[in-house]
């Protein structure tokens, strides 16, 4: 088995290497120079700038307000940190949509304005003119079936896709069609695990699963969620690593405290 950790920078042909190789793919949300900092020296894969910032750094209830201007900010604060892992943008609600032209635009504003690597968008066959207008103009492509959270107020709910027959053949027909018409990988959210082992080991690009199980090629969680930053949000998926909410609160707390009596700043912390 090939070991990647100390490949000098991940690309799309390293993903679909490391499929082969039988290797994991690990992938990590950041929206931060600092965090995105410390995730890349850490040795993911993979940094996802995704529409979550939405939820996790504007205080959003979904993903559906954060504007590509946002994106944008974020993903060039994400890349002047990188130095090893592929960076995907998320192309967020609004910005291809409506037709194939604006799809490329939004593109290609990311990749010219923040220099980030790939994008991602949501949907399979609805969106397949746009992705197939992005791929041509050299701009790599990460696909997102499943649980798509810009379809929230058409789904209605957060639950698990594709349990019926019909919901899970489209599912697979999509991914098929991606694969197809160039996408270099496909994110499977929240859907049943046999389902998405089923898609993984059927199709050549890497499979990367959020609460998709663990027969797929890769795994990506939300960096707040996997750190413990956010207390209100416990899906099945989701393994905390750290609780960094009651330690951040501990450490202010503490702040604030020596601050009060006097003890901060001492002598040795004047000029």
């Amino acid at each position: 088995m090939t070991n990647n950790s100390n490949t000098s920078r991940v690309t799309v042909k390293v993903l679909e290497q490391m499929k082969n190789d039988g290797e994991k793919i690990s992938m990590l949300t950041a929206y931060d120079f600092s965090f995105a900092k410390i995730i890349d020296e850490a040795g993911v894969d993979v940094i996802l700038v995704g529409d979550s910032a939405s939820n996790v750094m504007a205080g959003h209830e979904t993903t559906l307000p954060i504007t590509l201007d946002q994106m944008i900010y974020h993903a060039s604060a994400v890349v002047r940190a990188v130095k090893r892992a592929l960076v995907v943008v998320d192309l967020p609600f609004g910005t291809y949509q409506a037709d194939s032209k604006e799809a490329l635009k939004s593109a290609i504003r990311i990749m010219k304005e923040s220099g980030a690597h790939a994008v991602k968008l949501e949907g399979g066959h609805l969106a397949k003119e746009s992705i197939e207008r992005i791929i041509q103009a050299g701009i790599p492509v990460m696909g997102h079936l499943g649980l798509t959270p810009q379809s929230i107020y058409k789904f209605g709910t957060y639950t698990v896709r594709a349990k019926d027959d019909e919901e899970a053949n489209t599912l697979i027909d999509d991914s098929k069609m991606l694969e197809n018409i160039g996408c270099f990988s496909i994110v499977l959210e929240k859907i049943p695990n046999i389902l998405a082992k089923k898609v993984a080991s059927n199709l050549k690009l890497p499979i990367i699963g959020i609460g998709a199980g663990s027969g797929v090629d890769g795994q990506v969680l939300v960096s707040h969620d996997m750190l413990g930053m956010n207390k209100d949000f416990s899906p099945r998926f989701l393994r905390r690593y750290l609780d960094l909410d009651s330690l951040v609160s501990e450490a202010v707390k503490k702040y604030s405290s020596d601050i009060k009596s006097g003890s901060f700043p001492n002598k040795e912390e004047q000029y």
